[in-house]
């Protein structure tokens, strides 16, 4: 397997096929929703070469109102605690938009988490004053 040191490269249809899982609960996925939600997949491989596995879950709920019957759900397993995200929307479409949108923002803010935490044993040196 080709390990990424460029995020602008895109991920290989190897890469991607051994990290993506999508799956449909309670609807059939079409091939066009299967590959909109392996770019959704892309998008976050993409942003942090170190994910482990991409797991999304689209399902289709009848029991809810009309507003909310496809809820899209994210699995990022990653080095420490997996990210976990879910969103709700009237389109399959749109909830792996705002779902990938969600887990995005996870990164980035994990990813802030860290580069804060590495410069925290760092102190400025104090200037010397004479009283």
């Amino acid at each position: 397997m080709r390990v990424m040191k460029n995020p602008k490269i895109l991920p290989t249809p190897e890469i991607l096929a051994a990290k993506v899982i999508v799956r449909g609960i309670h609807l059939e996925l079409t091939p066009a929703l299967r590959a909109y939600a392996e770019g959704v997949a892309e998008r976050l491989l993409r942003h942090n070469e170190h994910l482990i596995r991409v797991r999304l879950d689209i399902e289709l709920d009848h029991t809810r109102a009309v507003g909310d019957q496809f809820i899209a759900k994210g699995h990022l397993e990653i080095r420490g605690p997996d990210l976990i995200a879910s969103v709700e929307s009237d389109d399959a479409y749109k909830s792996l938009d705002l779902l990938a949108d969600k887990l995005d923002g996870s990164l980035r803010r994990l990813h802030g988490k860290h580069k804060s935490h590495r410069h925290d044993g760092v102190t400025e040196p104090v200037e010397n004053t004479v009283l």
